[in-house]
C-alpha cells in the first residue's frame, strides 16, 4: 500500500513542482486515518508549504470553528478573527508571523479563500475562546457562556528509570477534544526549519505547534501535556501559548531550555501541565504553567501521570477558579486516580505497549467498573448522561478522546512515534444514531462525521520522501 501511494506521491510532486519552487522539499501522504505532511526550508517557505498542501484541510478546519463560534461562544468568527490581530499578531516573534503569512499565501495559491485572520484565530482558538473571552467577559462585566471556560481533557503519563522495561523513557498522551474538532486532530507534521531542530509531531491542519500536544526534536526532547483544569487569568500583553510551543519545541535541547522559552512572556494562555523527558539524559520533567506559579519538577527514576490534575498548592490559589482535587466524581480526579493505579500495578514494566493500553483504558475508579465515559482515561463524553460540570459539557457532549500516541526513548533517537487516530480503544463514533438520540447536537451536523479509528501505526521523519526533491499536492 505504502509503495503505490509513494508511486502516485512522485508523480504528483513533479506536477507541483512545475508550479511553483517553493514547494521544494514538501510532500503529503495519507495513511491509517492520519495526513502525514514534510515540510522543510525558511519559515516563508515551511508556511507556504502548509498552506498549500493542506488548503483544503485548513478550509474544512476553518469552518468547524467559524461553527462553533456562535453556538459554543455566542461571538460569531469575525470576533476571533478581530482578537487574532489585536490580541495574538503584535506580540509574535517575526519568524513566526513569517510562516503564518506563508499559510495564507499558500493557501491562495492553492485557490482558498481563508485569510491571514482566520489562520491566526484558528492557531489561538484555544487561548482565545477559554481564556481571552472569559478575561475579556470580566473586563465588560459580562457573564461568559457555559463553553467559555478551560478544557480539563487529555490523559497522559511519562516514566522513566525502574518505572520502564528497559529503564529509558516511555510517553504517551491521548487528545481529548469535541468530536468535531478532534476527528481533523490527525495530521503529522514532519518539518526540517532551516535554523533550529527537526520536529515530528502531531497536529491539526492550520496551526504550526501541535496543540494537542505530542511531538519530539532532533535534540532529544519528548513532548506532551494536559490541560490545567479550571485556570483563570489572561496578559493581553503576554506572548500567545501556540507560539511559545512552537518555539520551544524548535529551539530547546535540553528541559529546562524548554520550561525557560514556555514562561518567557507567559500570557496565562492554554494553561497546561507539561511532561517533557530528555532521550540523552533519561531524566523526565512535570513543568505546570499557570499565569503566576510555574513550578518545575525534575526527576530521572519514577514517573509523572496528567490528567488535567492540578497539584501546586499556590497554583491551584492563584492559577484556578477553585480546583478541587477532593471531589473524586470529576472527570480529571477520577483519571487521576485511575492514572496512578495503572501506573502503579504496571511499574517496572512499561513499555509503548503497556502505553497504548494506558490510553486505552475503560475503568472508572468512582463507578468502580468498566464505564467507557467522562471518567474513563479513554474517554468517551457522550455516553455520560450526567455532563462534567467542571468543564460545564452537557449531557452526552460528543467529545472525549479521540487520538492516541505513543514513544519511547529508543523511537525518540529515531524521530518516530505510534499513533492512533480515533479513540485509542478502537471503538467508532458513528453520527447518524447519535443525531437521532441527541437532537440537541444538530447543530454540529455540518461538521460533526463519522470518526472511525485507524490502526496503531507507526510514523517516523522522512518516511515518505519521494524519489526526487519535489512537492505533492492536491
Amino acid at each position: 500500500m505504502r509503495l503505490a501511494a509513494l508511486t502516485l506521491l512522485v508523480a504528483i510532486s513533479a506536477t507541483a513542482h512545475a508550479q511553483d519552487i517553493r514547494l521544494e522539499g514538501s510532500y503529503r501522504h495519507n495513511e491509517a486515518g492520519w495526513t502525514y505532511v514534510h515540510l522543510a526550508g525558511t519559515p516563508a517557505q515551511i508556511g507556504f508549504q502548509h498552506g498549500y498542501l493542506l488548503a483544503r484541510e485548513i478550509e474544512d478546519n476553518v469552518h468547524v470553528y467559524s461553527v462553533e463560534a456562535p453556538n459554543l461562544y455566542q461571538r460569531d468568527w469575525s470576533f476571533f478573527r478581530d482578537a487574532a490581530r489585536t490580541i495574538l499578531w503584535p506580540h509574535l516573534e517575526p519568524q513566526y508571523q513569517v510562516e503564518l503569512l506563508g499559510i495564507a499565501a499558500g493557501l491562495k495559491a492553492n485557490g482558498s479563500k481563508v485569510d491571514l485572520w482566520d489562520v491566526v484565530a484558528v492557531n489561538g482558538d484555544e487561548e482565545l475562546t477559554g481564556y481571552y473571552l472569559p478575561w475579556l467577559n470580566a473586563q465588560q462585566h459580562k457573564p461568559s457562556p457555559p463553553a467559555a471556560v478551560p478544557p480539563g481533557k487529555c490523559s497522559a503519563f511519562i516514566a522513566t528509570g525502574s518505572a520502564t522495561k528497559d529503564g529509558k523513557i516511555v510517553i504517551a498522551h491521548s487528545n481529548w477534544s469535541s468530536y468535531a474538532e478532534g476527528e481533523r486532530w490527525t495530521v503529522v507534521f514532519d518539518i526540517v526549519p532551516d535554523r533550529g531542530y527537526h520536529i515530528l509531531m502531531d497536529g491539526t491542519p492550520g496551526v504550526i505547534t501541535s496543540q494537542d500536544d505530542f511531538g519530539v526534536n532532533s535534540a532529544g526532547l519528548m513532548i506532551t501535556e494536559t490541560t490545567l483544569p479550571q485556570a483563570i487569568g489572561f496578559d493581553p500583553n503576554g506572548v500567545p501559548e501556540f507560539m511559545r510551543s512552537r518555539k520551544a519545541m524548535q529551539f530547546a535541547s535540553s528541559i529546562d531550555e524548554y520550561a525557560a522559552i514556555m514562561r518567557a512572556g507567559n500570557n496565562g494562555g492554554y494553561a497546561n501541565s507539561w511532561l517533557i523527558g530528555d532521550r540523552k539524559t533519561g531524566e523526565i520533567a512535570y513543568l505546570e504553567l499557570g499565569l503566576h506559579h510555574t513550578p518545575l519538577t525534575k526527576k530521572k527514576d519514577g514517573y509523572f501521570v496528567s490528567s488535567n490534575f492540578a497539584a501546586d498548592p499556590l497554583l491551584i490559589r492563584d492559577d484556578t477558579s477553585g480546583f478541587d482535587p477532593k471531589d473524586l466524581s470529576s472527570s480529571m480526579n477520577a483519571r487521576h486516580i485511575r492514572a496512578e493505579q495503572f501506573v502503579q500495578q504496571h511499574y517496572g514494566k512499561l513499555d509503548t505497549a503497556l502505553a497504548e493500553e494506558y490510553l486505552s483504558d475503560h475503568y472508572d475508579s468512582y463507578e468502580h467498573k468498566i464505564d467507557a465515559g467522562k471518567r474513563s482515561l479513554c474517554g468517551h463524553e457522550e455516553t455520560s448522561d450526567i455532563g462534567e460540570k467542571v468543564w460545564d459539557n452537557p449531557p452526552f457532549s460528543p467529545s472525549g478522546a479521540v487520538t492516541g500516541k505513543v514513544m519511547d526513548s529508543d523511537m525518540a533517537a529515531k524521530l518516530s512515534f505510534i499513533a492512533r487516530s480515533g479513540h485509542p480503544c478502537g471503538e467508532d463514533f458513528v453520527a447518524a444514531p447519535f443525531f437521532a438520540a441527541h437532537p440537541q447536537f444538530a447543530w454540529q451536523k455540518s461538521i460533526l462525521h463519522d470518526m472511525i479509528a485507524g490502526p496503531w501505526t507507526t510514523f517516523s521523519a522522512g518516511e515518505f520522501s519521494p524519489a526526487t526533491p519535489a512537492a505533492a499536492g492536491r
